[in-house]
C-alpha cells in the first residue's frame, strides 16, 4: 500500500508538472510576448493590433510582463504626459534616459513583478492622435484629446484593465495607476472614481470588467499632477492651503490666464494630437475654450462654463466626498503650470473633510518650467514611489503614514548639492514658525497702550504704495518665464524698484528655511476706471549681499469688484535664505511682455505656423495682461513667509 501510495502520489505531481509545462504564455490583448531587456514585452505592433475601447475608439497598447509567469501579476498602469504616447515610459534599462524616468518605466517595474500597461491615450500617437492612425479607420471619427476627462480617458483605462484581468494577466485586486502631468491629472482622476465608471451623461455605475468581475485602484501615484484643471490654467488665488472653505472656490471669480502655459499646450494639442473641429463636441472644444480665454476680459458665461467643465470632469475637485485609493501626491514648488497647491488642495480636503483617507506628499524642486529637476530630487522620490506602490500592489513594506510631508529644497547655484530632505507627519508640523516681512499697524485706537517697547522694524512705518497695469521690467517678466525659462529657477538679477509696482523688503539676521506658501494680506483701492479688471501679481526675491536677486515664488490674484481687504497666497517653495540677505516681496499688475491675444485663433497646425510671429509674442507673458487700464492702491500690508524652525522670526 505504502508503494502504490507514493506512485500515485508521484504520477499527481508529474502530471501536474507536465500541466504547467504545457500551459500557454500570456499574451496581453492577443499580443505576442518577446523576451527582451530582462522583461517580456507584449507590444501592439502594427494598427491592426490596437484594442477597441468601450465605445470601439483603438488605443494603442504596450504590455511588459515579469521575466516568468503566468499571471495574474499586481498591475501598474502609466499614462504619459500631454504631447506624448505610449513610449514616454518605455525603456530598454531600469534607469531610463532622464533622472524624472530613473526607476520610473516598464523595464524597471515589469522587473520588480508587476503587468506594466503603456498606451497611448485617446487623441495621441497611434491611438487616432495621427493622421495616419485615422487612415481608413471610421473608429477614429470623433477619437480626439478629451484632457483627463473621466468619462472618456478615465473610462478608456479601466476598460483595458478590465480586459487584462479577464485575461489572467491582471490580478483585479493590485491595479496601480501613475502617471506625469496629463498623465499626473489623469491618475489623480482614476483615485477618485476608485471603483465606479463615469458615463458620458456624467452619471456614475459600478466598475466591471467585461466578464462582470468587480474592480477597484489599489493605489495611485499622481506625479505633476493637478487638482483643479480651472485652478491650474486660470488661477484666481483664493485656495489657501489650510483654509478648508476655499477648496472649492478655483473658479470664483474667473482667474488670470496663464498665457505662455495655455498657448503652449494649445499649439502642442494642434501639432501633435487630434482635436476635435470647434464647436462639434462641448466636452472636449479645445479650439472654442482657447477663444474665449485669448479674448480676455470680461469673462461671460462662456468662460464659466469651461472652467465649471474642467473642475467637474477633468479634475479631482468635481469627486472631493469621495474616499480616493490611497494616494502619494507630487507636485513642484518651483512648477509654474502644476504647482504645490494642487496637491495641497486635495491634501487639504482628505485630511479634513474625507475620513478615513490615506495620503502622503511630494514636494520638491521638480516638475515643469523653470524647475531643476536634480538627480537627487527624483532618485529619491521615485525610490519612495516605487515603495508606496509595492506596499498597497505586493504587501511588501510600510505605505507612508497618512498626511506625512516630504519636502526636498531647492538649492542654488544648479550645479549646488540637492539639500537633505525634510519630513513631517502633517504639512502644518514641516512650518510651525514665520518669518515677518512687513507688518500692517494695529488698528488706531484713541489713546494707543504703552507697551513699554518700541514697534518693530517691520511695522514701524508703511506708507501706501500704487502700482499699474503696466508696471514691471518686461525684460525680466520674458527671463522668467516658460519656455525661455526651463530649469533655471536659479537665475539672478538686477535687484531693482521697476516703475509701477510695489515692494517690500526685510533683512535676514538669522538665517532660516521657508516651507510653504509666503501670505499677503493687503487693503486695495483700484481707481475708478470703468472695465479696468485689475490683477495683482506676487513675485518673492531671494537679494543676495551684491545686490542680485533670485525669483523664489510667484503667485497671483484676480482683483473683484468687491475686494477691499484680501488675503493670498503665493505657490510657495522650500528655500533657505542666508544670514546678511533680504526677503523681498515684489507686487506688479502684469506678469507679460506682449500682446495679449491672437488673431484670428489658429485651428490648424498650418493656421499656428501663420501665426508664428503672433504666438512668440504671446510665450513672453506668464500671465495674459488685462484687457483694461487700472492702478492698484495698497496700503495695511502684512507679508508672512512659514518657516521649518519653530522659533518665530520677526
Amino acid at each position: 500500500m505504502r508503494t502504490s501510495a507514493s506512485c500515485l502520489i508521484a504520477l499527481c505531481l508529474l502530471l501536474a508538472g507536465s500541466s504547467s509545462a504545457g500551459a500557454a504564455a500570456p499574451e496581453p490583448f492577443g499580443h505576442p510576448c518577446t523576451a527582451q531587456d530582462g522583461i517580456r514585452f507584449c507590444p501592439a505592433a502594427t494598427l491592426e493590433q490596437r484594442v477597441p475601447s468601450w465605445d470601439g475608439t483603438p488605443l494603442d497598447v504596450d504590455v511588459s510582463l515579469p521575466p516568468t509567469g503566468d499571471g495574474p501579476f499586481p498591475t501598474i498602469v502609466m499614462l504619459h504626459g500631454l504631447g506624448g504616447s505610449k513610449v514616454m515610459f518605455e525603456s530598454t534599462t531600469p534607469e531610463g534616459a532622464s533622472p524624472d524616468v530613473w526607476h520610473y518605466n516598464n523595464a524597471y517595474y515589469a522587473q520588480q513583478g508587476y503587468a506594466v500597461v503603456n498606451y497611448s491615450q485617446r487623441g495621441w500617437g497611434a491611438s487616432c492622435g495621427t493622421a495616419a492612425s485615422r487612415v481608413g479607420t471610421p473608429a477614429c471619427d470623433d477619437g480626439w484629446v478629451h484632457l483627463a476627462d473621466q468619462r472618456y480617458d478615465t473610462r478608456d483605462l479601466q476598460h483595458l484593465v478590465g480586459l487584462l484581468v479577464d485575461q489572467r494577466v491582471t490580478d483585479p485586486d493590485a491595479v496601480g495607476v501613475t502617471g506625469i502631468s496629463l498623465g499626473g491629472g489623469g491618475s489623480a482622476n482614476a483615485a477618485f472614481m476608485r471603483d465606479e465608471i463615469r458615463r458620458p451623461d456624467g452619471t456614475f455605475a459600478p466598475w466591471r470588467s467585461p466578464a462582470g468581475t468587480n474592480l477597484h485602484i489599489a493605489a495611485a501615484w499622481p506625479r505633476w499632477q493637478w487638482s483643479d484643471l480651472a485652478d491650474s490654467l486660470v488661477p484666481n488665488g483664493r485656495f489657501r492651503d489650510g483654509v478648508p472653505a476655499t477648496i472649492g472656490l478655483g473658479a470664483t471669480p474667473a482667474g488670470l490666464m496663464k498665457q505662455s502655459f495655455v498657448t503652449g499646450l494649445y499649439a502642442t494639442s494642434l501639432t501633435s494630437g487630434y482635436v476635435a473641429p470647434e464647436g462639434v463636441d462641448p466636452s472636449a472644444d479645445l479650439i472654442g475654450w482657447y477663444g474665449l480665454l485669448n479674448g480676455g476680459e470680461p469673462y461671460g458665461r462662456g468662460v464659466a462654463d469651461v472652467e465649471k467643465d474642467l473642475q467637474e470632469y477633468h479634475s479631482a475637485v468635481g469627486l472631493y466626498g469621495r474616499r480616493p485609493a490611497p494616494l502619494l501626491l507630487q507636485d513642484g514648488f518651483t512648477d509654474d503650470l502644476f504647482p504645490a497647491p494642487q496637491a495641497l488642495r486635495t491634501y487639504d480636503q482628505l485630511t479634513r473633510r474625507t475620513p478615513r483617507s490615506a495620503v502622503a506628499l511630494q514636494l520638491g524642486d521638480l516638475g515643469h518650467g523653470r524647475a531643476q529637476n536634480k538627480v537627487r530630487v527624483n532618485h529619491a522620490f521615485n525610490t519612495a514611489g516605487a515603495a508606496f506602490l509595492a506596499a498597497h500592489l505586493k504587501g511588501q513594506g510600510t505605505p507612508p503614514r497618512t498626511g506625512s510631508v516630504t519636502v526636498l529644497p531647492q538649492t542654488c547655484p544648479a550645479t549646488a548639492p540637492d539639500g537633505d530632505p525634510i519630513t513631517a507627519a502633517s504639512w502644518a508640523a514641516i512650518h510651525p514658525g514665520t518669518f515677518t516681512v512687513v507688518q500692517a499697524p494695529p488698528p488706531r485706537r484713541r489713546h494707543r497702550p504703552f507697551t513699554g517697547r518700541a514697534q518693530t522694524a517691520a511695522t514701524r512705518t508703511q506708507p501706501a504704495q500704487e502700482l499699474s497695469h503696466d508696471g514691471g521690467d518686461p525684460a525680466i517678466a520674458t527671463a522668467l518665464n516658460f519656455p525661455q525659462n526651463r530649469g533655471q529657477t536659479c537665475q539672478a538679477f538686477p535687484s531693482a524698484k521697476a516703475p509701477g509696482t510695489a515692494a517690500y523688503a526685510r533683512g535676514v539676521a538669522r538665517a532660516f528655511t521657508m516651507v510653504g506658501s509666503p501670505s499677503v494680506t493687503a487693503r486695495v483701492t483700484v481707481g475708478t476706471r470703468p472695465n479696468a479688471y485689475p490683477q495683482l501679481i506676487a513675485r518673492l526675491w531671494d537679494v543676495a549681499p551684491g545686490g542680485t536677486q533670485r525669483l523664489i515664488a510667484r503667485g497671483a490674484y484676480r482683483v473683484s469688484s468687491r475686494d477691499a481687504r484680501i488675503t493670498f497666497q503665493l505657490w510657495g517653495n522650500a528655500y533657505r535664505f542666508a544670514a546678511g540677505h533680504r526677503v523681498r516681496v515684489e507686487l506688479l499688475g502684469q506678469d507679460a511682455s506682449g500682446e495679449n491675444r491672437i488673431t484670428p485663433v489658429p485651428d490648424s497646425p498650418a493656421s499656428l505656423l501663420a501665426e508664428a510671429g503672433q504666438v512668440g509674442a504671446l510665450l513672453g507673458n506668464f500671465m495674459r495682461p488685462s484687457n483694461g487700464t487700472f492702478t492698484a492702491r495698497l496700503s495695511d500690508v502684512t507679508i508672512t513667509l512659514p518657516t521649518h524652525e519653530r522659533r518665530p522670526q520677526g
